[in-house]
C-alpha cells in the first residue's frame, strides 16, 4: 500500500464518483465522524456523487440513507438499496425481486444463525440483527470479542450451510445468493444515475476483509488507516492509504479530490 499522498492528482481528476464502506471508514463505535459528514456534504456540492456498501442491515442504514448527503446506502452487503426519491421519503428496493425467494431464504438463514450459536463459544448475534431481511450477522468486535479461531469457526458453520460468509471490521456476515458489493455497484450506479458502472471512474474506500473483492476488481482503491490491523490478513490490499483513521481518512480522500477538480 502506498500513502495515498502519492496518488497522481489527475487519478481523481476525472472520477466519476466515490463508493464507500461505513463503518470505521465514515464511522467510529457506530457514529459518523463529524469531519466525513461534512467531506460527504461537500462531495454532494461539488458534484461528485457517494454511494454507501456496507454489510449493516436495511433497517440500521435507513435513517442514515435519509440524513446524510449520499446518493444511496446498498445495505446487507449488496442485497438491500435505499435512496429517497423524488419527494424525498425513503425508496427500497432488493436485488433478489422474488418475495418467495426471500422468504425462504430468510428461515434458512435463521437455522444457520441458531446452528452458529449451538456450534461456536461465545457466538452471539449483531446486536442490529432484528434490522436485517437477506443476512445473519455475528458479532466480532462491536459489542463481543471472538478471536480468529472463532472467527474462522463461524464462517465454516455458515459456509457448511451454503452461506456466502465475509468479516468485516466488526461482524462476520453470512447471506445467500451471488450479491457482494461488487454486484451493489454494478446494479446501483444504472438505476440510481442512468449509466453503466465503469470501474475506471469509481474510486472505493474501504478498511477491512469485506472490502477485499473491491480492492481487487477496481483500479483506484484507498483503504482508511485503520486497515493496518487487518492487513497481514489480507489477500488483496488496497493501491493506497491514508493517513488518518476512520472517518477523517475519508475526508483526506475528499479533500484531495476537490483539490483535484478545483472544487476546493
Amino acid at each position: 500500500m502506498q500513502p495515498f499522498s502519492l496518488c497522481p492528482p489527475q487519478r481523481l481528476r476525472h472520477l466519476r464518483g466515490v463508493l464507500t464502506d461505513i463503518d470505521d471508514t465514515l464511522t467510529a463505535h457506530g457514529e459518523i465522524a463529524p469531519a466525513a459528514l461534512a467531506s460527504l456534504q461537500a462531495l454532494r456540492d461539488a458534484g461528485v456523487p457517494v454511494i454507501a456498501i456496507t454489510g449493516r442491515p436495511s433497517g440500521w442504514s435507513e435513517p442514515f440513507a435519509l440524513a446524510w448527503p449520499l446518493l444511496a446506502i446498498v445495505a446487507e452487503n449488496g442485497a438491500v438499496m435505499l435512496r429517497r426519491d423524488e419527494h424525498g421519503l425513503l425508496q427500497r428496493e432488493f436485488s433478489q425481486a422474488d418475495e418467495r425467494v426471500r422468504e425462504a431464504n430468510f428461515e434458512r438463514l435463521q437455522a444457520c444463525a441458531a446452528d452458529v450459536l449451538q456450534r461456536v463459544p461465545g457466538a452471539c448475534l449483531a446486536n442490529d440483527s432484528a434490522g436485517r431481511l437477506t443476512d445473519i450477522a455475528v458479532d466480532h468486535s462491536e459489542f463481543a470479542q471472538l478471536d480468529a479461531i472463532q472467527i474462522a469457526a463461524v464462517c465454516a458453520v455458515m459456509r457448511e450451510h451454503g452461506l456466502v460468509a465475509t468479516v468485516s471490521s466488526i461482524h462476520i456476515n453470512g447471506w445467500i445468493g451471488e450479491h457482494n458489493k461488487l454486484s451493489a455497484a454494478i446494479w446501483a450506479v444504472p438505476a440510481l444515475l442512468g449509466e453503466a458502472f465503469d470501474p475506471e471512474r469509481w474510486l472505493y474506500i474501504g478498511d477491512s476483509a469485506n472490502d477485499q473483492l473491491m480492492f481487487e476488481r477496481l483500479p483506484l482503491t484507498v483503504g482508511v488507516a485503520n486497515i493496518a490491523q487487518w492487513a497481514p490478513r489480507l489477500q488483496h490490499l488496497p493501491l493506497y492509504v491514508t493517513q488518518a483513521e476512520r472517518g477523517e481518512g475519508f475526508a483526506e480522500l475528499a479533500q484531495a479530490l476537490l483539490r483535484a477538480r478545483g472544487s476546493a
